[in-house]
């Protein structure tokens, strides 16, 4: 206690510590940074008193901390303000007792020992999450399945009455041996589950790990959420999430999402003076600012929210939902088939026509025993119900299970972490990726290029090569009208530049050519007025006031064919206003579309200067001047594609994927970068519909825009609306699409489109909320690999789904024909629920550990309509099926004679023939099921009911085994129809009707 309490005090001292020639603080509840330290020292001091055996003695910092973080004069300490009262503050938004508190300036030292002082005195910004579903949990889950429960209740029954009757000796093997099955079933489906859940988890804590800016030391740097600290200064921009709970320093036109606390869609404003209270969670939909972090962890009003709310991540997929849909309509035939043959064997025993081992009549009337009919009818009982488990593919949701599991942490180690597991095997159905351009396709390592002033050309020497006046008005455009900064440690150190690559490349390039100084500028200039960029206005703009002159300034940038529509005149390189006429407009479009042909990215700057009148109006409409602007220059920024991107866009298009480009560059461009990427062809041309301005795609009536909306390649100049409209029209037309995204106005895109891709790097925290894959290296290489691991995905299930049904269907038709027949089962309960365990085990695990190959990408694509069982499969596991059932039936009825054997080890031929036939899809795990069987038959006689086999016996199995091999290759030359199967089905039943009708 002592220690925590030393540790609470020099907190409170290091902060008071502040040099008195400070600066006033310009705010009046800044101080909110001191009364949080101050707060809780003297909190602790009040309920944690020394005791005075142990004075303690303290020891004042000799110096002052190196570098400024507060505006704090001692006296303005506030004891009665805790870790409580500044909770209480920002969840009721109390603006009276925040009135109360003062100012911050350069954030955190953010040494260790001061972020642990911090994490000790007000917490860590982690939630208090539910507790992780133990390994025991699953096991119950697993044992509520019915038939389950019935096996185990016919497995106790046999069990007591087998001991009762033979002893314990060897009474216990019949119930012993389904209840060591049941186990084994239970433990595979049980650790199955435990493991993907644990997958899930660290997943989710991956997912959450988000980066958020903080000013530390006056310098911005990007951290981990979990590692924010009260005291933090957080800079906020669109799409953000807000990190933890506090109050808004500084910003414009600050516009957040409150959905996720309130339920409300409508955007709030924050603002210094009416509202300047953030929460934990929420989304930052409009402007930019700066928050000063007052509450962490579980003492947000989020974590307050999160600790009432239990994390279930049971999530079913729709591959999944259709697989229980499988499952459930063969359960049925199954059951029926169950209930036919307990029918026929409880009317043959107790009808006087079954022998038991030694060629007696099994019942015999009143002289049988009661415990040896209750043991006949719970063994008749035990074989049908195995018949269920056996006809039940319960080894198909494991294997999507454990193929989804596997696929999620290989996609992780490719740079896709999977945030939805039904993006795994939606993806593999994709048929068109609309993809963005900057940074997906691009390098998004921006660097300025070229620079025209006027219709002239900037080549070296800039800064002496432009008038005084006009680079003022470009260093000042750059400097004030940016989301991104700048920091330099020491004069002689290199700059380093935070901001959208775009901001970084412009202020690298105003820096290092102009010779622009940031901070002195800010100094010069006083913010009025802020219009932020987003993707929809292109364009950013800000209203000033020089403090010099006192005179009010518009800047504007922004993609330079809506900037030059929003000027009259332009400078020219000596410096001179000259007007904007239609020849001179011709001119600089030549130049922009010039700059956009050679792959460089256009960005206009243009001024204006307002009589007072004029700003006093448009402040009191909050609009900037949009018109009659004097255009100041140029830049063209370069941003090289990224290499193999032109191999995996092929790729995909050999694959039978369409990829469309969606930017908001303009359209030559985008022409430009979608020609080098390989979207789109050098023949193909604007006039051919390949290429179009989302502007004229909206414009088309719904009708044009279904007709050629499968023609267009690249969309140029697009809005988030025009997009989504896009994903719209492909979905109608029967497409399963995938979108890539990085910005807040691209996640109504990412939601409606089928498989939502948001970008790691450069996407929002929006964005990757509204996504089902984020792409974390943001390189459309990976978008190939996610569409490669999907289709690996779907085609490993239907195999699984032929092997296994090959399976059911075979020992259905034995089991059923030779009950009716004969009045006995060949394969018991124990043969069968084993060769169900070598399914679910070894079969999904050879599965689902399949690595993607070359063949699967030149495939078409599966689509929205391919059914989940198709003729080719209905095909193979059909030939297999019959074979199987010929030769097992074969031996049921002439196998003593053929092998010259005794009953039982007839009946042990038929059970290895069966299980080596079931091999022939995995060819790497048949050595591991032979030794499996050899142990099973050699070994455990009593418990599997078998006979050891001679040499002859094992290679006459296997023989047969094999020659499923060559049958299975023989049926592939078949040729097969493309129509479903099952609309035959549906034909004959509609030709019934008709005739019935007639």
């Amino acid at each position: 206690m002592s220690n925590n309490l030393d540790l609470s005090l020099v907190c409170m001292e290091s902060l008071l510590e502040v040099p008195s020639t400070l600066s006033k603080p310009k705010k009046r509840w800044h101080l909110a940074f001191a009364a949080i330290y101050c707060s809780r020292a003297l909190y602790s001091l009040l309920n944690h008193p020394v005791s005075n055996n142990k004075k303690r003695s303290k020891t004042l910092p000799t110096s002052p901390p190196s570098f400024v973080i507060l505006n704090v004069k001692p006296q303005h300490g506030f004891s009665n303000f805790d870790q409580h009262s500044l909770t209480q503050i920002v969840k009721h938004k109390s603006l009276t007792q925040l009135l109360e508190l003062g100012d911050v300036e350069n954030g955190i030292h953010g040494a260790v020992e001061d972020v642990t002082c911090r994490r000790k005195a007000f917490g860590c910004n982690t939630y208090r999450e539910p507790p992780t579903k133990s390994f025991f949990y699953f096991v119950v889950e697993a044992f509520k399945d019915v038939t389950i429960l019935i096996l185990v209740a016919c497995a106790t029954l046999s069990l007591g009455f087998g001991i009762k009757e033979e002893g314990l000796k060897d009474g216990w093997y019949d119930g012993g041996s389904i209840l060591v099955a049941v186990f084994l079933v239970i433990s595979v489906s049980a650790v199955s589950n435990f493991r993907q859940n644990r997958q899930f988890d660290k997943l989710s804590k991956v997912s959450n790990n988000i980066q958020v800016d903080v000013v530390r030391d006056g310098r911005r740097q990007q951290i981990s959420i979990f590692e924010v600290v009260v005291g933090d200064v957080v800079c906020l921009k669109i799409g953000d999430q807000v990190p933890a709970d506090g109050l808004f320093l500084d910003g414009h036109s600050l516009q957040v999402d409150e959905s996720s606390m309130t339920g409300e869609s409508d955007h709030v404003e924050v603002n210094t003076s009416l509202n300047p209270f953030l929460f934990s969670g929420t989304k930052v939909a409009d402007g930019y600012a700066r928050m000063l972090v007052t509450s962490v962890g579980m003492n947000t009003t989020w974590g307050e929210m999160m600790s009432t709310i239990s994390r279930d991540t049971n999530e079913q997929t729709p591959l999944q939902a259709r697989l229980n849909k499988l499952t459930s309509s063969i359960g049925k035939v199954g059951l029926a088939v169950a209930f036919l043959v307990l029918l026929v064997l409880l009317v043959r025993y107790f009808t006087g026509s079954t022998e038991d081992e030694n060629g007696n009549q099994d019942f015999k009337g009143s002289p049988t025993k009661a415990d040896d009919m209750v043991n006949a009818v719970v063994r008749i009982i035990a074989a049908a119900v195995t018949i269920v488990v056996v006809a039940i593919p319960e080894g198909l949701p494991l294997a999507v299970t454990l193929t989804l599991a596997y696929s999620m942490k290989r996609m992780m180690a490719d740079q896709a972490m999977v945030r939805r597991l039904s993006a795994c095997e939606t993806m593999g159905a994709a048929t068109t990726i609309c993809t963005d351009k900057t940074g997906t396709l691009t390098l998004n390592q921006m660097k300025v290029t070229k620079f025209w002033l006027g219709q002239d050309p900037i080549q070296e020497n800039a800064s002496s090569s432009i008038a005084t006046d006009v680079l003022k008005l470009i260093q000042q455009g750059v400097a004030l009208n940016t989301t991104g900064s700048i920091y330099r440690a020491t004069s002689g150190s290199k700059y380093e530049f935070s901001g959208s690559p775009t901001e970084k490349a412009i202020l690298s390039w105003a820096v290092l050519e102009l010779n622009m100084d940031m901070e002195e500028l800010k100094q010069t200039c006083a913010i009025l007025q802020v219009e932020a960029f987003n993707s929809e206005k292109k364009r950013s703009g800000v209203a000033l006031r020089n403090k010099a002159d006192n005179k009010v300034h518009v800047h504007w940038k922004g993609a330079a064919e809506m900037i030059l529509a929003m000027c009259s005149t332009y400078y020219d390189a000596s410096g001179s206003m000259r007007d904007l006429g239609h020849v001179e407009r011709t001119t600089f479009e030549q130049i922009i579309q010039g700059m956009a042909a050679s792959s460089l990215r256009c960005i206009a700057f243009a001024h204006n200067q307002l009589p007072e009148e004029e700003h006093e109006i448009r402040e009191a409409t909050q609009k900037l001047k949009e018109d009659s602007l004097t255009l100041i220059g140029l830049v063209g920024i370069k941003d090289p594609c990224r290499p193999g991107v032109r191999k995996a866009v092929e790729d995909c298009q050999h694959a039978g994927v369409n990829i469309k480009m969606i930017t908001g560059d303009n359209i030559f461009t985008a022409r430009a970068i979608a020609t080098e990427c390989g979207i789109l062809r050098p023949d193909q041309d604007m006039n051919n519909e390949a290429v179009v301005e989302g502007e004229v795609f909206r414009q088309y009536t719904p009708d044009e825009r279904m007709e050629k909306v499968d023609k267009i390649c690249v969309m140029a100049r697009s809005s988030p609306f025009d997009k989504l409209l896009m994903v719209q029209c492909l979905k109608q037309k029967g497409h399963v699409v995938a979108v890539t995204g990085d910005g807040t106005n691209d996640a109504p895109a990412l939601k409606e489109a089928d498989i939502g891709l948001s970008m790691g790097i450069q996407g929002t925290e929006v964005a990757k909320e509204s996504s089902d894959i984020i792409i974390l290296d943001d390189n459309f290489a990976s978008v190939a690999t996610v569409l490669r691991w999907g289709r690996c995905v779907y085609n490993n299930i239907q195999k699984f789904i032929q092997f296994q049904l090959t399976v059911n269907v075979a020992a259905l038709a034995i089991n059923f024909v030779a009950a009716v027949s004969a009045g006995e089962v060949p394969l018991t309960a124990v043969q069968l629920l084993w060769v169900n365990l070598i399914m679910d085990t070894l079969g999904a695990l050879a599965l689902a550990t399949e690595q993607p190959t070359k063949e699967l990408m030149e495939k078409p694509p599966m689509g929205r309509t391919e059914p989940l069982i198709s003729n080719i499969m209905w095909r193979n596991l059909l030939a297999q099926a019959l074979y199987q059932i010929a030769v097992l039936l074969t031996l049921q009825f002439k196998g003593e004679s053929i092998f010259g054997v005794s009953k039982k080890v007839k009946d042990t031929l038929i059970f290895n023939t069966f299980v080596l036939c079931q091999n022939k899809l995995f060819l790497g795990i048949i050595g591991i099921t032979i030794i499996l069987q050899v142990v099973m038959v050699e070994f455990l006689k009593k418990f599997a009911d078998t006979e050891r086999l001679d040499w002859g016996q094992w290679g006459a199995c296997m023989g047969i085994a094999v020659a499923s091999w060559p049958v299975g290759w023989v049926v592939k030359c078949i040729p097969i129809s493309d129509k479903p199967f099952i609309s035959y089905l549906k034909c004959f039943q509609s030709l019934g009707s008709h005739k019935y009708n007639v």
